[in-house]
């Protein structure tokens, strides 16, 4: 069984939705971040970095994994599925994981904070990670102009790069004209397993986007 320590986040989502496709049976330890939980000194035992997601499997000497990108991969190995198995083709799975990792979550994740969060607007920063992330979202429809899903078969890195890509909106994103893009995101989002792992947890005070104004001050709480 995996024990899944989670929030309504988009790092979050990836574990949850990730978990879902797999069938994998997981239990759920909702980690309330605007009550600074994920501080707590028994989480930090967990993950020394103090943030979501981590699971624990119990199923494999109460094993500890965090950060996101390696739960995908570590759950990718244990099942063999949602990563090929050939050198070439895991390796394309990785390349585009971890370009979300390194570029779209962190571009994605500053131009929610700047343009949606800060107290202060700061012209300069919110257009520069605006535009950062809309030139990382271009290489993603460049990519699926030609390919149903980015590396081959659906996989870890559909499913890490979807759950910061359908957010575009709230980080002010234009993505007119982004039709491959587009086209991905809904495909994605159809899914029924996608459906329940974004349900996990259920939103509360972080995640609701429809009651905006909590959801702002929920996050304003935690970057202070």
């Amino acid at each position: 069984m995996i024990e899944l320590f989670t929030s309504e986040t988009p790092n979050g989502w990836k574990i949850s939705v990730a978990l879902e496709e797999l069938e994998l049976p997981y239990t759920v330890r909702h980690i309330k971040l605007s009550e600074g939980q994920q501080k707590e000194d028994w989480y930090m035992k967990l993950n020394p970095n103090g943030r979501i997601p981590t699971i624990i499997d119990h199923d494999f000497d109460d094993f500890v994994v965090f950060e996101s990108g390696a739960i995908l991969i570590y759950l990718a190995e244990k099942t063999g599925k949602l990563m090929p198995r050939d050198v070439k083709g895991r390796s394309r799975v990785i390349q585009w994981l971890m370009f979300q990792m390194g570029n779209i979550g962190p571009m994605m994740g500053q131009a929610n904070v700047f343009y949606r969060y800060a107290p202060e607007k700061i012209p300069y920063a919110i257009e520069r990670y605006q535009r950062e992330s809309h030139r990382l979202l271009t290489v993603l429809d460049t990519r699926l102009k030609d390919h149903e899903y980015l590396a081959g078969d659906y996989s870890i890195a559909d499913i890490a790069n979807w759950c910061w890509a359908r957010g575009y909106e709230w980080g002010g994103i234009d993505v007119s004209g982004l039709d491959n893009l587009k086209r991905w995101i809904d495909q994605i989002a159809a899914r029924p397993a996608v459906q329940r792992g974004r349900a996990v947890p259920p939103p509360t005070d972080l995640g609701d986007t429809k009651n905006r104004d909590k959801t702002i001050e929920a996050a304003r709480k935690i970057l202070a």
